[in-house]
């Protein structure tokens, strides 16, 4: 599906590049296309010097984004080089960074080409046994990557801080923010702005039990789990990392219902206080993807309607 925010390079473009960063004997052989993401543009690349990477291109600063996805090019750069340092969950190596924006007018940049394959793309062909090992063992990784602690809350990049110094303060100024941006972009909302905040506040001091600023993913949907032969061998898009609530992470979304995820991670989280917390995240991401909408410009209807209904779902699910 095509977004606005995606800055397209051609072949011509990629290899000035390619040449600034590794040298100018060094060209492309094949440059593709990746079309999973919606955000950022990217391509596969084979370099005349035999190496495969690939190659990511953040919206320039003209685009119109939402506000938590200001900088978030340097938030994966900098989440995916710590992770690395630790060594215990598995990511693509960062070969080089540029946000200079003196080449083109976005940041971009190169890292390590997995060999796998996204495990949304493959997970119906696996066998009930398989799924089972892949889940758990994504549990485990997550557990690992929420296990390290900030000195803060809020989103991961410090040139993308929200206000508040507790987690009650922060998510609150994560919400307001996606409503203001909803007002900006004058998005036709099913629900009346005013109703949603109102219950939102309502309910915010829920949040007053998270203490500790834990490093969140908070994007490790399926798509973005690369697994070869029955095991994670990468956890990719690290761009929307924040310390905050381990709950925010993807799995314990109602959009997923995993035992073993659970299992593996050691932990459900169904207390009165954490499914309080847990519903407070369902609707932040349903008001994303709707929200997303107006700002991307996604050339299909479908979509919208699949985000407005989703929407409607998910706030009955809030209230009830």
């Amino acid at each position: 599906m095509e977004s606005s925010t995606k800055t397209k390079l051609t072949t011509e473009q990629q290899n000035i590049l390619v040449g600034a960063t590794f040298g100018n004997h060094v060209s492309i052989i094949r440059s593709t296309e990746l079309t999973g993401g919606y955000f950022n543009a990217a391509y596969d690349l084979l370099l005349s010097d035999g190496r495969a990477m690939i190659i990511k291109i953040a919206p320039s600063d003209e685009t119109d984004t939402l506000s938590y996805e200001h900088d978030i090019m340097a938030t994966e750069v900098a989440a995916m080089r710590l992770m690395k340092s630790k060594a215990t969950v598995p990511v693509p190596e960062v070969y080089a960074y540029d946000n200079s924006k003196n080449l083109i007018s976005s940041e971009f940049f190169f890292m390590e080409k997995i060999i796998g394959q996204p495990y949304n793309e493959i997970k119906e062909e696996l066998s009930p046994q398989q799924r089972i090992s892949i889940e758990a063992e994504l549990g485990r990784y997550c557990r690992l990557i929420n296990e390290i602690h900030g000195e803060r809350f809020g989103l991961f990049s410090a040139s993308t801080q929200v206000k508040g110094t507790s987690w009650r303060e922060t998510f609150k100024h994560l919400m307001m923010n996606l409503l203001d941006d909803a007002r900006r972009l004058e998005a036709k909302m099913p629900i009346p702005l005013e109703i949603v905040e109102a219950e939102i506040i309502s309910r915010l001091h829920v949040m007053d039990a998270v203490t500790e600023p834990r490093l969140i993913h908070w994007d490790l949907w399926d798509g973005n789990v690369f697994v070869q032969e029955g095991r994670i061998v990468a956890l990719i898009d690290w761009e929307r990392a924040l310390w905050g609530d381990p709950l925010m992470e993807y799995y314990f979304r109602y959009i997923e219902n995993s035992e073993h995820f659970c299992r593996g991670y050691g932990n459900s989280f169904d207390s009165p206080n954490e499914c309080a917390r847990k519903k407070l995240y369902d609707l932040y991401i349903d008001l994303i993807y709707f929200i997303e909408y107006y700002s991307r410009k996604y050339d299909s209807q479908g979509h919208f309607k699949w985000a407005h209904d989703n929407l409607l779902e998910g706030w009955d699910r809030f209230m009830n």
